[in-house]
This record gives C-alpha cells, sequence and structure tokens, in this order.
C-alpha cells in the first residue's frame, strides 16, 4: 500500500505545486493589500455601506473587512470551497476511473496487490495532496505578516483552512463514490461539481430568505467555517464534515470490492432489460 501511495502522491507533484504556489501567492497579494485597506478604513466602511445584502449573504459579513479577519475571509476563504473544490472533484472522479478508462488499471491489479492495498494507497495520496496544497497556501498567508500589520497569529489562520479541508475531502470522496456508481468519470466529476456549486449559492441564498433554511441544513457548505472560525471552529461541524467524508469513502471502497473493472473506456448503465419486452420482441 505504500509504495502505491508514494508512486501515486509522486504524480501528484505537479497539481500539488501548481495549485499550492497560484494561491500562495494570491495570498501574498492579499495580505501585502491590508495596509492600504486598513488606512483607508473609514472610507471603506461608508463604501460598504451602499452594499446590497446579497453580497454579504455570500461573502461574509463586510462591515468587518477592515480587520485582519474580516477581509482575509471574504477576499479568501468565502470563495476557496469553490475554487479548490476543482481540484478535489477531478481528483477524486479520477483517483481509480482514470486510469481504468486508459485501459491501465486491469493491468495494474493484475500485479500481486489487493484491491483494498490500491485504493486505500490512493485516496491516502489523495488526503496528503490536499494537505500539502493547504500547507503551502498557509504559507503565502502567514509569511507576508513579518511585513505588515495583518496580524492573525500562525496557530490561528490554519482554523478555516482546517475546515475548507474537511469539505474538500467531502466532496472529493464524493466523487470517488459517484465515478464507482455512474459509467463514467466525466458524469461523476459534472455531478459532484453540480452539488458542489449549488451547496455554495443554496447555503448562501438561504441568509436572504428563511424558507430556504430547511434545504440548507443538507448542503455541505452550511457547515463551513471561515470567519467564524478565528472564534474558534465548531468540532461538531468539523466532524461532521469529516465523518461524512469517511461514509463516502468506505461506500466507495465497499462498490470498487465488488464491480468489474473495465477493459478500457467509459462504461454504461447495464441496465437489465424488463421481461415484457422480452416477450414483445419474441411475438413480433
Amino acid at each position: 500500500m505504500m509504495t502505491i501511495f508514494r508512486y501515486t502522491l509522486r504524480r501528484f507533484r505537479g497539481q500539488i505545486l501548481g495549485w499550492g504556489i497560484a494561491l500562495a501567492l494570491f495570498g501574498v497579494l492579499l495580505v501585502s493589500m491590508y495596509d492600504m485597506i486598513a488606512a483607508e478604513q473609514e472610507q471603506f466602511e461608508e463604501l460598504l455601506k451602499v452594499y446590497p445584502p446579497e453580497i454579504s449573504a455570500f461573502m461574509g459579513d463586510i462591515g468587518t473587512f477592515a480587520t485582519p479577519e474580516g477581509f482575509v475571509s471574504i477576499e479568501f476563504f468565502s470563495y476557496m470551497p469553490l475554487i479548490l473544490g476543482i481540484f478535489a472533484v477531478l481528483t477524486g472522479s479520477g483517483l481509480l476511473v482514470s486510469d481504468e478508462e486508459n485501459g491501465r488499471l486491469d493491468l495494474i491489479m493484475a500485479h500481486p496487490v489487493s484491491r483494498t492495498a490500491l485504493f486505500l494507497g490512493r485516496l491516502l495520496a489523495f488526503v496528503a495532496a490536499t494537505v500539502a496544497i493547504l500547507a503551502i497556501v498557509w504559507l503565502g498567508l502567514v509569511v507576508p505578516m513579518n511585513w505588515s500589520s495583518f496580524d492573525i497569529g500562525w496557530g490561528r489562520m490554519w482554523l478555516p483552512l482546517l475546515s475548507l479541508l474537511a469539505e474538500l475531502l467531502l466532496f472529493g470522496t464524493l466523487a470517488l463514490l459517484l465515478s464507482m456508481l455512474l459509467p463514467s468519470r466525466r458524469m461523476a466529476a459534472t455531478t459532484a461539481g453540480l452539488l458542489l456549486v449549488a451547496s455554495f449559492f443554496i447555503t448562501g441564498l438561504a441568509k436572504i430568505n428563511e424558507n430556504l433554511e430547511p434545504v440548507a441544513r443538507l448542503s455541505p457548505l452550511n457547515y463551513y467555517q471561515a470567519q467564524d472560525a478565528f472564534q474558534g471552529l465548531n468540532g461538531a461541524w468539523l466532524a461532521g464534515l469529516l465523518g461524512s467524508a469517511v461514509v463516502f469513502a468506505a461506500l466507495a471502497w465497499w462498490r470498487f470490492q465488488r464491480r468489474d473493472i473495465r477493459v478500457g473506456g467509459e462504461g454504461g448503465w447495464r441496465l437489465p432489460l424488463l421481461p415484457f419486452r422480452r416477450r414483445a420482441g419474441a411475438g413480433s
């Protein structure tokens, strides 16, 4: 299993560096801009008063924009689930099925390796790659603090990243499960991506329309903690997200143990023909 883990993690090197460095540089830019925002605090507060409440629903409390916690939450963490969710969904959906559709998975399984070892090795590599990306992002946010009045603290900056990690693992394992159930990786990634986007909008709209609150309780992003995490993580919410990810991963493992591996290409639904259709065909 460790051999599979190391090999898969090496395959993720480009994605780790690409996503991590790009978002870290964006974090450096934001932190360097904060001093300008803080210096013009009164002007920004006047400007924010005319903003519609819909913006606050999706971006957080814009009244705290001039504070370090509010600034980084609104300008960075508010939409990170959507941005890094692309990585999680694409990686999770292709963790096993991409090799299957390319005709390589049956060759890999011909070696003396169990399905469980292959599954766990690749799943752990996905988790490690996600943590590595967030670690690089964390460095991009905390290192520039040495030359800025942006003072949150190195340890506190990890709090919203932990909530973000739980969300990414949830949607990544959901995409993995869907890849085991749907005919193709493309369909699994599309479905998981649509659920991610729907969760984002339902969570935001529920803050405007109270009638959507019952639906929003089913949305994973309803339990995402960005600015609130700086005041202390809600452990129950974090555990719920991680627990859901474990359940999705366990179901995906169970399905992988029992499914037939394709030689290559996309699969089909494999729906059985109904008996009356067979009789109708015979009669004609």
